[in-house]
């Protein structure tokens, strides 16, 4: 098991019993050193087994202002990674460079150990990606919109007919097929995305807020098909505030802060270093500086106060 954690040994911060390192300095990993990752990095790579997609010392910039930073990590053949991170701590931005819709300001992204910029149609085909924002084109039928997306994907017409429909029907759709997506509600049009993803069978899978709008009857089907996905060898990438889903479905943990990872490994062994057994209770202690109950308390005070 891959256990990939940054803890310092002159720690700038401390949360609880965990060290965090706020500027990793080196790279032990030979391949890293011999790639050029090591100047200005100080972590512990225990790189093991072939890696599907990879993050290297990822780093992206807004002009001076630093959206992530030195961002490693690695998703293995049936690993799900969560990643988490408050409002502002990088998430959208790790997955647009993941998708290859903006370039890293310094760092890799590799897919089955190449860098992705050099073939982004190719690596795109392996993908499948739901964003967090539902943005589909109105005046297309769901059907249409899925014929024009496996059509880009160079899908063979009969097989992408059978993924249409077989699909449309699992997700509760195939009824309002015909139906312009102007007039699908915001779970339906989820729906759609998550269609679109899967239908082409994808090696890796970006996940963006998924759960957004979605009815319970879809989130529970979504419960248990990410874990069906990766036992089927796939890898998911999962970025969501909702930690109950996280905490079901992940395999490993990537948690965020101001952009820079402060805890990466799996799910067991996180809890374990941290110390809390729940991960609502280790986002609190990692990443929260107010008093969450207070803080709801003192909301409660001011809407009931007559003044």
């Amino acid at each position: 098991m891959l256990v990939h954690f940054f803890l310092a040994r002159h720690s700038t911060e401390a949360f609880g019993d965990l060290s965090v390192i706020q500027f990793p300095e080196l790279c032990l990993f030979p391949w890293c050193q011999k790639n050029g990752f090591s100047a200005g990095r100080e972590f512990v790579c225990s790189f093991k087994g072939m890696a599907v997609l990879e993050a290297i010392a990822l780093a992206k910039f807004y002009g001076s202002v630093p959206a992530v930073r030195e961002v490693t990590f690695r998703l293995e053949p049936g690993q799900v990674l969560g990643y988490l991170g408050p409002n502002g701590s990088g998430k959208s931005t790790t997955v647009r460079v993941l998708t290859g819709l903006l370039q890293p300001t310094h760092g890799q992204v590799l897919f089955e150990g190449k860098d992705i910029q050099n073939n982004l149609v190719s690596y795109r085909k392996r993908l499948g990606y739901v964003p967090e924002e539902a943005n589909l084109y109105p005046f297309l039928t769901g059907q249409e919109y899925l014929e024009m997306i496996g059509t880009l994907r160079a899908m063979s017409p009969k097989r992408m007919k059978i993924k249409i429909s077989s699909l449309l029907e699992l997700f509760s759709l195939f009824a309002h097929r015909h139906v312009s997506l102007g007039s699908y509600s915001k779970g339906m049009r989820q729906r759609v995305l998550l269609i679109a993803a899967l239908m082409d069978n994808p090696d890796v899978l970006i996940l963006d807020e998924p759960l957004s709008g979605l009815d319970v009857t879809s989130v529970l089907i979504f419960k248990n098909l990410i874990p069906a996905f990766s036992a089927r060898g796939k890898s998911v990438f999962y970025c969501s505030h909702i930690l109950e889903v996280v905490e079901k479905v992940c395999s490993q943990l990537l948690i965020l802060r101001k952009g820079q990872v402060i805890a990466y490994g799996s799910a067991d062994d996180v809890r374990r270093r941290i110390g809390q057994s729940s991960l609502e209770r280790i986002f609190l202690q990692l990443l929260e500086d107010r008093d969450v109950v207070q803080v709801a308390n003192e909301i409660v005070d001011v809407v009931v106060s007559p003044s």
